[in-house]
């Protein structure tokens, strides 16, 4: 099989707009929540999110007819993969538009749009007007769509929708068709814009989000014996993945090697993980016998650990039962400063997993001081403050609701 290398890096989210910013936030132990600006909160249980930042305008990145044709998480995505072809650097008119496709993932897709149409039709029920634009901006792949257009990229183009799991969903698929040939480029990742009234109202209903409405930049705390839910996050993460000969010939920048990917499922529940982490178990295996690694070859794991009380009891024992308390294992929870991105979550993650290997640091789980007793003892949460480690291979969770389960491996090259 061909080998699969990373070339580019986007992001959108709470704490930056841009790899480099983004990445000194993860790096010093930023939270990006703060009280949603977008619509009056104060009628919901939660009134804080990891909204982007009040400066973002996405007439920086976008012109109008981009904007005016997109829902919020198209544009999260068109942004986000524009700056990972161009940090890639690799020229579209130098290949055959053939050989580079786009395979991204979404939980829900154009979510503000929806609900803003529906909302109008049932106050003006009587002369209903839907917007021409609304069908293709709810359409969840659409982003992938969207980026096939603009950069005339006639491989393959599909949407993975595995819920949390999505965007981890699309890199093993992008992965897997490069190295079975089948093309030389892939752009993959996520977005999601789910700070959105029915978002909100409908997680609160799920008691899945934290209600730490005195101070959201605390809310998120994974493994921490006072977690009381996720903090909902929005974004969009992008990678290029390329085959690794193709990158060599053009000279191209890699910042690590994707070595290993697997799915499993839970086949337990609609929303909760099985309590034991069977399924994630055996998908955090299945990656590691992908990658033609051993437990003891990974340096750095991060956690899906949303700071739910029920998610994060059964990962941090499927974490312990997959890597035996290896000693040589730091994991972290960087939802505890992004938030949670939905079906970006694993796109961003796996961003934070390949900055961990460049930069030789293990991100910190923030606001979590006292572990939960059910956390297996030997396992080495990073707290507080970011860890000088050299990384050499570092895993990437999601598990999404439905028992989807979602595992990448990353390796230093």
């Amino acid at each position: 099989m061909k080998r699969v290398v990373v070339t580019g890096l986007g992001v959108v989210s709470a704490l930056g707009t841009d790899v480099t910013t983004f990445w000194n936030n993860i790096a010093n132990g930023q939270s990006g929540a703060k009280n949603i600006t977008r619509f009056d909160a104060a009628k919901f249980k939660t009134h804080f999110a990891s909204q982007l930042p009040a400066e973002f305008n996405a007439a920086q990145f976008l012109d109008k007819s981009e904007i005016k044709r997109n829902d919020l998480y198209t544009q999260y995505a068109l942004i986000a993969a524009k700056q990972a072809i161009e940090d890639s650097g690799f020229d579209i008119n130098a290949m055959s538009p053939y050989d580079v496709g786009v395979i991204f993932g979404s939980a829900q897709g154009g979510m503000e749009t929806f609900e803003q149409q529906i909302e109008e039709f049932v106050t003006k029920g009587s002369e209903p007007h839907f917007n021409p634009f609304f069908i293709p901006k709810t359409l969840v792949n659409m982003a992938a769509g969207l980026i096939s257009i603009k950069y005339g990229l006639m491989g393959i183009n599909y949407t993975t929708a595995s819920a949390c799991a999505s965007a981890n969903s699309a890199i093993m698929d992008a992965l897997n068709y490069i190295r079975w040939g089948k093309a030389k480029v892939i752009i993959t990742g996520g977005a999601d814009a789910p700070i959105t009234p029915g978002s909100m109202g409908g997680y609160n209903a799920l008691k899945a989000l934290s209600t730490r409405n005195s101070d959201p930049q605390a809310a998120s705390r994974p493994f921490d014996v006072e977690r009381d839910g996720f903090v909902m996050g929005e974004g969009a993460g992008v990678l290029v993945l390329e085959e690794y000969e193709h990158a060599i010939a053009r000279g191209a920048k890699i910042y690590a090697e994707l070595v290993g990917a697997a799915m499993t499922s839970d086949a337990y529940h609609i929303t909760a993980t099985h309590p034991e982490g069977k399924g994630a178990i055996k998908g955090m295996e299945l990656a590691l016998q992908d990658a033609g690694l051993n437990k003891e070859d990974v340096q750095y794991l991060n956690a899906h650990a949303t700071s739910t009380p029920v998610g994060d009891i059964s990962e941090a024992k499927a974490i312990y039962s997959a890597f035996g308390g290896s000693d040589n294992l730091s994991v972290s929870a960087t939802k505890s400063m992004t938030g949670h991105l939905l079906g970006a979550a694993g796109a961003v993650e796996a961003i934070i997993s390949i900055k961990a290997i460049t930069e030789s640091l293990v991100p910190p789980t923030i606001n979590t001081t006292t572990l939960d007793a059910q956390v297996p003892e030997g396992l080495h949460i990073v707290t507080q403050q970011a860890l000088e480690k050299k990384v050499d291979v570092a895993m990437s969770n999601t598990f999404g609701f439905g028992g989807h389960n979602s595992v990448v491996v990353f390796k230093k090259i």
